[in-house]
């Protein structure tokens, strides 16, 4: 595909070297920002980032066309990712904005949905990794204005809308990924592996980035993604050009190089435990299994698990970005719709327990409930109702009050020593989440020694429902807290993933509490520590054994390894997959005494 008789793979190279010639390259053009108003108006824009909690991520881009299809065939994974999963050549992938034409967008509607939904900042893909500008763009025409029949800047509407509603907005930008591009990374199918990154940042990332910050009113954030080879010089240039155009748009840390305002964690991935020793960070998150589009992905989450999710995440120091995919069309699928809507209703009356709270200053030991702090105010979020009582451990501050956020009924208690006991009705008042508020005689919270956020355990239990539950078919049931559907392919196999983001530090003795039908047992496990890069620097292994479908506590043969720079914690099968039905409650890690 070419437009004005010029291939649109080339064109970012071709700017870049037209701006060498004339002497203008973009990266002399970009000046540091002054240091002292960047510090102060990073800090400003930190501390209400901080103070919002809860945003939506939009994934929209010709990708929604193919839908998770292509010639016919069904591609496992996420739908964005298409044209890599399938080697899509560029000139072929380009045909596709022949057909884009969002009719039924409308930037109010989408902007609605967010403030609605509770939702307090926005973030929307400019350009994904198939190189795509979902807005009007001079530095390349392979954009929705110039190569589609819509013909026009949908960010435009969307960023207003947004601005008329209260709602912050930002951009994702793919920054390094880029399988349009001879220059950028990723596309070894169309393009030499060799590649020239400066060209390419040079003749569409700099431009773009300037584009982005220019045109569309004041940006919360710009939300880069997987830096890959960039050099710390080129990295230090991206971030001195979005600071010199606005000092308080926020950068997260996949820009690379530790040049972030905020730490980004891995997709769907949740610290097991609190997090706040490299300050203020994210977790991007989907309402079903993909971020972009995809026909026949219907596996949306309940409610319940997303506004537990949510206070989780809340509780451990974090904001919680829940994605959405709209369609090619530019409808938001109705699934997303009543979900966030019911989002929206709990946090009309919950929302004191989440907006502008500090993280629980309690270590996480089960998952009966979570904390978040104000002044002088407790609030403990119930996520698995335990009963007739609540008994939470480790509260030195004297309690004066405690109440229901929803209804406002008090709740009858009584404190002995650094134990509180909450007496509750038979059932939760909330399906979801119920919120317990407490008044605390203390500004500053007393919790005492051993029970404090910054101490563990000896033995810490890792549920299934903190994991990241990797795969299409893997699910998570309530009902016995457990997880299953552990299928095996060549790409994209179940999983469940735990992420200690530096909060464990030993050798540990490991059990797992699972149930198996005997009929299904038989299958290898791994239960492996490690990295990205090295994903099994340590692991222990076994075998599901069958436990006639009751759940049972096993303990493994050898020990684990886990070092502070230990990324995930992940438990799959190995070999077979028979014992795909198995339901997985927990895996516990006792330190070992050798």
């Amino acid at each position: 595909m070419s437009i004005t008789g010029i291939s649109l793979h080339g064109a970012a190279a071709a700017l870049a070297a037209a701006l060498a010639m004339a002497g203008c390259s973009p990266r002399n053009e970009i000046r540091p920002p002054d240091p002292q108003a960047e510090k102060a108006a990073t800090a400003k824009a930190l501390a209400r980032f901080d103070e919002m909690k809860f945003g939506m991520f939009i994934h929209w881009g010709l990708y929604t066309i193919p839908a998770g299809e292509w010639k016919g065939k069904y591609v496992r994974g996420i739908g964005e990712w298409i044209m890599f999963r399938e080697k899509i050549p560029v000139a072929e992938y380009e045909q596709l904005a022949k057909q884009f034409n969002p009719v039924k967008f409308d930037g109010g509607e989408w902007a609605q949905l967010a403030k609605d939904a509770g939702m307090r900042y926005m973030v929307i893909t400019s350009k994904h990794h198939d190189g795509f500008a979902m807005f009007g763009s001079k530095a390349s025409k392979y954009n929705i204005v110039d190569a589609t029949p819509y013909a026009k800047d949908p960010m435009k509407d969307l960023s207003a809308a947004c601005a008329a509603r209260g709602v912050d907005f930002g951009f994702y930008y793919s920054q390094d990924q880029d399988w349009h591009e001879a220059n950028g990374r990723g596309n070894n199918w169309d393009f030499p592996e060799k590649r020239d990154a400066q060209i390419y940042l040079e003749g569409k990332v700099f431009p773009q980035v300037k584009e982005i910050l220019s045109g569309y009113g004041p940006l919360r954030l710009i939300w880069f993604d997987t830096p890959g080879l960039l050099s710390e010089q080129q990295v230090v240039d991206l971030r001195n050009m979005v600071k010199s155009l606005q000092p308080g748009c926020l950068i997260n840390s996949r820009i690379g190089h530790g040049k972030h305002d905020y730490v980004q964690t891995g997709d769907n991935a949740i610290p097991i435990q609190v997090y706040v020793r490299d300050g203020k960070w994210e977790v991007p998150a989907t309402l079903n299994d993909t971020w972009g589009y995809k026909k026949n992905d219907n596996h949306w989450k309940d409610p319940r698990d997303l506004i537990s999710k949510l206070s989780d995440i809340v509780s451990k120091g974090g904001n919680y970005l829940l994605n959405i995919g709209p369609t090619s069309e530019g409808v938001v699928p109705q699934q997303s719709q009543e979900i966030l809507r019911t989002i929206g209703k709990w946090l009309a009356v919950n929302g004191e327990a989440i907006y502008g709270t500090t993280p629980s200053p309690f270590q996480m030991r089960d998952i009966t409930w979570r904390a978040t702090v104000k002044p002088n105010k407790l609030y403990l979020h119930v996520l698995n109702w335990p009963g007739r009582q609540l008994r939470v451990e480790g509260l030195e501050s004297r309690v004066t009050r405690a109440w229901f956020l929803a209804g406002k009924a008090e709740v009858p208690f009584k404190q002995a020593g650094n134990v509180l006991e909450l007496s509750l009705p038979e059932k939760p008042l909330d399906p979801n989440v119920t919120v317990i508020a407490l008044d605390i005689a203390d500004a500053q919270l007393k919790v005492a020694d051993g029970y404090r956020a910054d101490q563990l355990p000896e033995k810490l239990d890792l549920h299934a429902w903190v994991a990241r539950l990797r795969g299409e078919e893997i699910r998570y049931d309530w009902t016995t807290r457990s997880a299953t559907g552990f299928k095996r392919f060549e790409r994209e196999s179940n999983a469940l993933s735990w992420y200690p983001y530096k909060s464990l530090d030993g050798t540990y003795d490991v059990e797992i509490t699972y149930a198996c039908d005997n009929a299904a047992a038989g299958s290898k496990f791994s239960l492996a520590a490690g990295t990205r890069a090295e994903p099994n620097q340590s692991s222990v292994d076994g075998v599901v054994e069958k436990t006639g479908g009751k759940f049972v506590t096993r303990k493994l043969e050898g020990k684990l390894t886990v070092k502070p720079e230990t990324e995930t914690i992940t438990l799959q099968l190995e070999g077979d997959d028979r014992s795909a039905p198995m339901k997985v409650h927990k895996i516990t890690l006792a330190k070992s005494a050798i």
